[in-house]
């Protein structure tokens, strides 16, 4: 189910969508979400995850299986 996205009357984009666009772009890894109450964007959440790479780690892990 595809819903069309109608731009707004103003070339100005709405306030919740200029926080959207700063989260995402400066997020490496993680999720954006959205909480929407009667239509409308009430709370946005970011949780970032930060990725820790370990050479030796990831080999001594491959060997265990």
């Amino acid at each position: 189910m595809s819903e069309a996205i109608h731009p707004s009357k103003s070339d100005a984009a709405p306030e919740w969508l200029r926080v959207v666009q700063n989260k995402v772009e400066t997020l490496r890894y993680g999720v954006v979400q959205l909480v929407v109450h009667d239509g409308r964007v009430t709370q946005i959440e970011r949780t970032e995850k930060t990725r820790i790479y370990s050479p030796s780690a990831n080999s001594q892990d491959s060997a265990a299986l």
